[in-house]
C-alpha cells in the first residue's frame, strides 16, 4: 500500500512533525498518519477545504520562514472555525503538486460542476460516516440511521420502497453507487418538476422557444434571450443528444436553477461593474477595526492571521497600531491593554504578499506611530519601501488643478494610503518644506489623544539639539508618508466646510455618529459627499462585538470599521454589501449621496429624489439539505423556518417569517409569500435567515444569505446559504420566487 507524501506538519516554531499525507481513491478525502507509529491521525473531506495559500501566508509559517523557503510551504484553510493546516513539502515541485491538485478539486472550472461535485461529495461523506465496518455496503437499518444523521425524518414504508428500488443487485444492501441512486430518488424536486412541466408541452423537455418563454416571462431576461437560452443548454444539459437538438431536460433545468445564472445574486454584479473613477469619498469602503486582533480587545491574541483573513474577505481598510517594542523595534498591539504583540515588520511583509490578491483598489491603513526615534526610522523605511505610499502624482495634479475632491480609486490602484497625524500642510509635502509652524492634528479618540499627550511629555524630557533635530526629521519623514488621509479632529459640519480639505479625514465614535445622524442627518450626508469619515466601535465593546453599520452607511460614512473576527448580523451586512463589484472592497454610493447640495436625509425618505417606493414580493418555496444545528442531540431533526429581514433607512427596517416545518431539514416546503415596501432601495440590504424553531427557548441559527437590493435577480432563484461566520455550507439552499414592482 502506498504510504503517501511525506511532509512536515507545523504547529509552531518548535513543533514540526513529519506525517504521511494521501488523497484517497474517491478523490474526496485526505488522511494523514504519523511517520514514526504509522497510526492514522486524522482525515478531512475536500468539501471542508475553503482555500489553499502558497508560501508563508500564515503566522505559523512566517515563524519558520528562515528555516523553510516559501516555495515548499502551503496552508490548507478550512471552512468555519477549524484551525489551518500548515505544511512544508520536501521540495517545491511536491508542494506545487499538492497546491494545484487541491485547487483543482475545490475550485472546479464551472458552477454546474461545483454543484454536482458538492452534492456527490456530500452523499459519499455521509455514506462513509455510516459505513461502520468499512465494507462499502449498508443495510436498511443502517440507511435509516443515516437518514436521521442527514436531517431526514421519513415514513418507514416510503423509505423502504426507495431502498428496494435502488438495490439493483437485490442483495438487501446498498453499495456506493446504489446509495447515490437512493439519494437522488430521495431528493426528487417536485416543485421544480412542476415548474418545468408548466412550460414544457410534452412534460419531458423544454424546446429552445419554450426555454426562451420561461426566461422572458419568469426570469425577466429581456436582452439576448435566445442567445442566453442556447448558452444555458450548452452549459447545463447533461445529455449530448439533447444538446445537439437544442433542448433542455428536467435534469438540465434543475442544474440551471442551481447554477450561478440561477442564483438570486445577479452574476453580472459579481465582477467589477461600477465606475471606479469617482473620488474616494464617493465610495463605501470595507473597513476593519483593530485588524490584528482575532479575539477580544483586552487580552486577545494579536496575529497576522487577522490581516490575512480580513484581506481575503475583501477588506480594504486595515488598522495598524504601532508602539515601542524591545530593542527599538516597532510592535503592533492594542495599546494600554494585555493583548499579545506582533512585530510591525511581519505586518508589512504580510501586507506586501496578500494586499493585491483579490483587488487592485487602494488600501487605506489606519495607524498610530511610536514616539521613539528608532521605531519611527523603522516605520519610515518599511513604509517607504513596501507600502509605496509616497506616490503623489494624483494628489499633485489635484492640488495644481485646485480640485475640490480627492483622487479616485482608479488613479490610486495598487497604492497603500496611510491615515495619521501630519505636520504642516499637504502642499509642504508635495513642494518642499514651508514656513508654517507644525500643525499636528488629533482626532476624536480619547485613547489616541491621551497617547499624543504622553508623546509630548516624552519629547519634553529629551535633551541634546542634535538628537532633537534627528527626531524632528524622522517625524517629518513619517508625516510625509501621510498624503491622502490626514487625520483631523471633527469640530462640526460648518467648521469642516470652512476649513477642512478633501485630503483630510475625521474619526468618530459610534455614539457621536448616532447623535449627528439624529440631529443633523442631511448635513452629515452632505459632509460625506466631499470628505472621508471613519466610524469606530465604542470602547465599551471589549468583547469585540459590533454596532450596526447600516445606520452609518445611511448617511454616507465611507469607512465604517467593524471587528471582523466577530460573526453575527453586522458582519453579514458587511459581507452582503461588499460581495458585489468584484469583491474589491469599494461600492459606489447612490447619486443622491454624492451631491454636496443633496436634500437627502435618511430620517425622511421623501427627501430622496426619484421614483416612489417599490414593492418586493418573495415567495419562499422550499429548502434543500439544511444543516443540523451545531452540538444538537443525536437523532435530533430541525424544525426550520425562514425569516426575511430588510435593512436600510429607518422607514424600511422590517422583517417577516414563514411558519416552521416540523422534523424536516432535508426538503422542507413552505410555499408562503412575504411582501415589503421599500422607500430607499439604493441603500437596502436583504437578509435571508433560516432558524430551527424552539417553542421553549430562542431559535437556533441554521444559515443565512445577505445581499444588496441592487444585486437581486427576479424570478425563480436559489439562495445558497452561508454559515454564521460567512462561509459556504454546501449544498444547503432555499428556493424562492422574487418579484419587484413600482
Amino acid at each position: 500500500m502506498q504510504q503517501g507524501t511525506l511532509m512536515r506538519k507545523v504547529k509552531s516554531k518548535s513543533w514540526k512533525k513529519q506525517r504521511y499525507f494521501k488523497l484517497q481513491e474517491d478523490c474526496m478525502t485526505i488522511w494523514y498518519q504519523s511517520k514514526r507509529t504509522g497510526k492514522t491521525e486524522s482525515a478531512f473531506s475536500i468539501s471542508d477545504v475553503e482555500t489553499v495559500r502558497e508560501g508563508h501566508q500564515s503566522e505559523v509559517l512566517q515563524s519558520v520562514a528562515e528555516e523553510f523557503p516559501p516555495e515548499r510551504c502551503f496552508t490548507i484553510v478550512f471552512y468555519g472555525r477549524r484551525g489551518n493546516l500548515d505544511l512544508v513539502a520536501g521540495s517545491a515541485e511536491e508542494a506545487q503538486c499538492w497546491v494545484q491538485g487541491l485547487r483543482q478539486l475545490i475550485e472546479p472550472r464551472s458552477f454546474p460542476l461545483t454543484f454536482a461535485l458538492v452534492s456527490c461529495t456530500w452523499i459519499r461523506d455521509w455514506f462513509q460516516k455510516a459505513d461502520k465496518n468499512k465494507d462499502g455496503r449498508m443495510n436498511f437499518k443502517e440507511v435509516q440511521r443515516l437518514l436521521k444523521m442527514m436531517n431526514v425524518d421519513m415514513n418507514e414504508d416510503h423509505a423502504l420502497r426507495l431502498f428496494q428500488d435502488a438495490d439493483k443487485s437485490e442483495s438487501g444492501t446498498l453499495e456506493g453507487e446504489e446509495f447515490v441512486l437512493f439519494y437522488k430518488a430521495l431528493t426528487q424536486r417536485e416543485e421544480v418538476l412542476s415548474l418545468f412541466q408548466e412550460f414544457s408541452e410534452d412534460g419531458k423537455k423544454l424546446t429552445l422557444l419554450e426555454l426562451v418563454d420561461f426566461l422572458r416571462e419568469e426570469q425577466l431576461e429581456d436582452e439576448g434571450t435566445e442567445e442566453l437560452a442556447m448558452e444555458l443548454i450548452d452549459k447545463y444539459e447533461p445529455s449530448e443528444t439533447a444538446r445537439a437538438r437544442h433542448v433542455l431536460s428536467a435534469d438540465g433545468f434543475l442544474m440551471y436553477l442551481c447554477s450561478l445564472e440561477g442564483s438570486i445574486f445577479n452574476p453580472q454584479h459579481r465582477a467589477l461593474w461600477q465606475d471606479m473613477s469617482q473620488p474616494l469619498c464617493h465610495y463605501f469602503i470595507s473597513s476593519s477595526h483593530n485588524t490584528y486582533l482575532i479575539e477580544d480587545q483586552i487580552r486577545g491574541h494579536s496575529s497576522i492571521e487577522g490581516y490575512i483573513r480580513a484581506l481575503k474577505r475583501g477588506c480594504r481598510c486595515l488598522e495598524v497600531d504601532c508602539w515601542d517594542g524591545p530593542n527599538g523595534e516597532p510592535m503592533v498591539y492594542h495599546g494600554h491593554t494585555f493583548t499579545s504583540k506582533i512585530p510591525f515588520r511581519e505586518v508589512v511583509s504580510t501586507l506586501g504578499k496578500t494586499s493585491w490578491g483579490n483587488s487592485f483598489s487602494p488600501l487605506p491603513l489606519m495607524g498610530m506611530s511610536p514616539p521613539s526615534s528608532h521605531p519611527q526610522r523603522e516605520l519610515v523605511m518599511l513604509t517607504s519601501n513596501r507600502a509605496r505610499s509616497q506616490e503623489t502624482r494624483p494628489m499633485r495634479r489635484w492640488v495644481a488643478q485646485g480640485a475640490s475632491l480627492s483622487p479616485t480609486p482608479q488613479e490610486l490602484k495598487h497604492k497603500i494610503l496611510l491615515k495619521g497625524k501630519k505636520i504642516g500642510r499637504l502642499e509642504d509635502t508635495l513642494d518642499g518644506p514651508g514656513d508654517e509652524a507644525p500643525d499636528v492634528s488629533d482626532d476624536d479618540n480619547g485613547a489616541e489623544a491621551e497617547e499624543e499627550r504622553r508623546r509630548a511629555k516624552v519629547k519634553g524630557t529629551q535633551h541634546g539639539s542634535a538628537l532633537q533635530k534627528d527626531k524632528e526629521t524622522l517625524a517629518q519623514a513619517l508625516s510625509d508618508c501621510v498624503i491622502y488621509c490626514k487625520n483631523v479632529p471633527f469640530r462640526g459640519f460648518q467648521e469642516a466646510r470652512s476649513h477642512s480639505r478633501p485630503s483630510e479625514i475625521s474619526s468618530l465614535s459610534e455614539a457621536k455618529a448616532r447623535k449627528l445622524i439624529r440631529d443633523e442627518g442631511n448635513e452629515f450626508v452632505r459632509h460625506n459627499a466631499w470628505q472621508l469619515t471613519r466610524i469606530y466601535p465604542s470602547g465599551m465593546r471589549t468583547d469585540s462585538s459590533n454596532y450596526s453599520p447600516q445606520e452609518m452607511w445611511n448617511v454616507g460614512c465611507q469607512i465604517v470599521a467593524l471587528n471582523f473576527q466577530t460573526a453575527g448580523t453586522e458582519m453579514d451586512l458587511c459581507d452582503g454589501l461588499f460581495s458585489q463589484n468584484g469583491c474589491c472592497g469599494y461600492v459606489l454610493k447612490p447619486p443622491f449621496m454624492r451631491d454636496e447640495e443633496t436634500l437627502f436625509n435618511p430620517n425622511d425618505p421623501s427627501s430622496r429624489e426619484g421614483p416612489g417606493p417599490i414593492t418586493l414580493t418573495i415567495q419562499v418555496i422550499s429548502g434543500q439539505q439544511l444543516p443540523k444545528v451545531a452540538n444538537s442531540k443525536e437523532g435530533a431533526i430541525i424544525d426550520p423556518l425562514v425569516r426575511v429581514e430588510i435593512y436600510g433607512v429607518p422607514a424600511d427596517q422590517a422583517h417577516q417569517e414563514t411558519k416552521y416545518i416540523e422534523n424536516n431539514g432535508f426538503n422542507p416546503r413552505w410555499d408562503e409569500t412575504l411582501q415589503f415596501q421599500i422607500h430607499v432601495p439604493e441603500l437596502a440590504l436583504i437578509r435571508f435567515v433560516v432558524e430551527d424553531y424552539d417553542k421553549t427557548s430562542r431559535n437556533d441559527f441554521v444559515g443565512q444569505f445577505t445581499l444588496a437590493f441592487a444585486n437581486i435577480k427576479p424570478g425563480y432563484r436559489h439562495i445558497h446559504l452561508l454559515s454564521k461566520d460567512g462561509t459556504s455550507i454546501p449544498p444547503s439552499s432555499l428556493f424562492v420566487h422574487i418579484r419587484i414592482t413600482e
